[in-house]
């Protein structure tokens, strides 16, 4: 799918996007209702960590992010489409810049930019220097999946004892994070992206084999606070192009996603519905 954006400035629509999202996801904005269901779609059975992990952290939005009257957002994805692109002086113009997991900045500042203002990651995906891979003020937003990822972030934070059992992959032990800095996604952004936007099941969300990719579940955070959102790096290779890279910054190909609990053409289907909507517009293509 090719939906490009004008590289011109865009004005910024207030409330425009909120709107229009009322087409895809229904009345979800700003839901305060506590959540039936389980991690990662709730809360439910993980309240008692989770507040001790509120406690040593911070759950509000910088005051230079608050103050604006109009929030342009990019949410930059990690696919192999941002090599080469020249985007990083664009991206550094919009007034929020989200990342995902591990995706690296320094080195790539040409294509990817380097302004960060939120970067999503989870345990298995921290393995990045929070310092060097981000701004002063980055916030560093922590995606639940299971209960043993909030485990792990208070055992950092308090350098306690580390978990090490109940992760596909071996978190970092070390991980030199601000505490001001971090933030906990609230699992309503995700359980909004599987039941709105891929229609998956939420009963017994242990049992459910696909989730939502984190960059799915960025731009929906995008779209819940920002007026305008432009995406940049998403899509995946075709299909039949199994040796093609999905990563701008690595050599891993789409065979090494057929295993995964994620499934990107249904994905790329609910990408495609939100720009034909303008719901988000697209600095790269699709």
């Amino acid at each position: 799918f090719y939906f490009p954006v004008q590289e011109n400035k865009t004005t910024c629509p207030l409330g425009e996007v909120e709107k229009k999202a009322a087409q895809l996801i229904g009345n979800y904005f700003w839901v305060k209702t506590p959540s039936l269901y389980e991690l990662p779609y709730g809360t439910k059975g993980s309240e008692d960590v989770l507040l001790r992990l509120l406690s040593i952290t911070h759950y509000s939005l910088p005051e230079s992010i608050q103050s604006l009257k109009c929030r342009r957002c990019a949410v930059v994805g990690n696919g192999h489409r941002l090599r080469n692109s020249s985007m990083g002086e664009t991206i550094n113009t919009y007034d929020v810049v989200i990342r995902l997991n591990n995706a690296p900045v320094h080195g790539y500042e040409q294509d990817v930019g380097s302004k960060t203002t939120m970067r999503l990651f989870y345990p298995e995906s921290a393995h990045f220097n929070p310092r060097t891979e981000n701004n002063p003020d980055t916030l560093l937003v922590l995606v639940p999946f299971k209960p043993m990822d909030f485990q792990w972030m208070e055992a950092i934070l308090n350098d306690k004892k580390r978990v090490r059992k109940g992760f596909w992959k071996q978190p970092p032990l070390i991980w030199d994070a601000n505490p001001e800095r971090v933030r906990i996604l609230n699992p309503y952004y995700m359980e909004v992206t599987a039941a709105k936007l891929l229609n998956l099941p939420m009963k017994q969300p242990r049992k459910v084999k696909q989730k939502p990719t984190t960059g799915l579940l960025a731009i929906t955070l995008a779209l819940h606070f920002c007026d305008l959102v432009h995406i940049a790096g998403f899509g995946y290779p075709d299909s039949a192009n199994k040796k093609q890279t999905i990563h701008y910054y690595e050599q891993i190909t789409l065979k090494s996603m057929a295993a995964s609990e994620h499934n990107v053409s249904h994905e790329a289907v609910a990408i495609k519905r939100m720009l034909e909507l303008g719901l988000v517009k697209n600095l790269t293509y699709f």
